[in-house]
């Protein structure tokens, strides 16, 4: 039995998948084997959380190997796939807070531990954590991939610096990978995709944002 150290906790992922399934939004949430435990109870609870949402689950699938338990969930509002970032980032924080109810050790390797965690986790030098990309998807719009140090609301965040720059989002993704958060906008101007300047403009605010130190957040 290994020790409960900080080696011997799992990475806990949560995946939104917006390309998969046409008509859904699929979230697959695992955290090494750990789920498996109380599997079926695991994913009603989950399932629960989302529906007290307003949202619907289609269907919740487990897939499982020596390591991994990985829990799936199709989830729908009015039929169609979850679009509104302000839903999908209450989607991530409603399962990220439910596992560390179920799974408090999960703390240490979440961002959210430091506020509702038995274990905070280690901070991040977010400078070091933060990686820009941005890149042309065909002529009407542009591919932006963010990975940065987590933390609550970043979803929403990056959205407003996104279009207080005048640009148009398009389509969000939003990757939880322990305490890095890995984001995906289709963005565009005016219905294309951005000119260098633009492309340049964009990565600049977001490079500054992101950077900043949280003491910072309520003084612009």
């Amino acid at each position: 039995e290994p020790d409960e150290d900080t080696d011997s906790v799992p990475m806990p992922i949560v995946l939104i998948d917006q390309d998969s399934d046409p008509d859904a939004t699929i979230v697959q949430l695992s955290f090494g084997d750990r789920l498996g435990a109380l599997l079926d109870t695991v994913k009603l609870l989950f399932m629960k959380a989302l529906t007290d949402l307003g949202l619907h689950v289609t269907k919740g699938s487990v897939t499982a190997n020596e390591f991994v338990v990985r829990t799936k969930f199709f989830i729908t509002q009015m039929g169609r796939k979850i679009v509104d970032p302000d839903i999908l980032e209450r989607i991530r924080l409603t399962i990220i807070s439910n596992l560390l109810k179920y799974h408090p050790e999960s703390s240490e390797k979440l961002a959210m531990g430091e506020i509702f965690g038995i274990k905070p986790p280690v901070k991040l030098d977010v400078e070091l954590a933060t990686h820009i990309h941005l890149e042309h998807d065909g002529p009407k719009r542009s591919l932006l991939y963010i990975e940065t140090a987590d933390r609550p609301g970043l979803l929403l965040e990056i959205i407003k610096v996104i279009t207080d720059v005048n640009l148009d989002v398009e389509s969000a993704e939003i990757d939880t990978e322990g305490l890095i958060a890995k984001e995906k906008f289709h963005v565009s101007y005016r219905g294309a995709a951005l000119t260098d300047p633009l492309s340049q403009l964009l990565v600049n605010c977001l490079r500054y944002y992101l950077r900043r130190p949280e003491t910072d957040e309520g003084s612009y």
